[in-house]
């Protein structure tokens, strides 16, 4: 199994967790990473997301950071961190999703 990781200009840090199963989904945001600093010496809190209308963006926006091939890269077993290399048109996920709200907000 493989972790991806984007390093960008904004020191953001996405803290969806989506699952799943069974065609059941369920979806998350919490306020720290899943780190033993985190949670061993800090009180973080995890929230539903029962919204469709917010599971389908932070879904897009998870699709975006998915599709990055400029900044992302492959945290492996090796620690390697090669960059996602594709011949797909360049996604840096950073970029896209500032597009991505920036329409909504115009959209409205």
């Amino acid at each position: 199994m493989n972790a991806i990781s984007i390093v960008d200009e904004y020191l953001e840090h996405a803290r969806v967790m989506y699952f799943y199963n069974a065609g059941k989904e369920s979806m998350y945001i919490s306020s720290a990473d899943w780190m033993t600093r985190n949670l061993d010496h800090r009180v973080e809190a995890a929230v539903k997301i029962t919204s469709k209308r917010i599971k389908e963006d932070l879904k897009e926006m998870l699709q975006i950071q998915l599709n990055d091939n400029v900044k992302a890269r492959i945290l492996n077993n090796s620690l390697s961190n090669h960059y996602v290399e594709n011949k797909k048109a360049p996604c840096r996920s950073q970029i896209e999703i500032y597009n991505y709200l920036q329409k909504k907000l115009t959209d409205h």
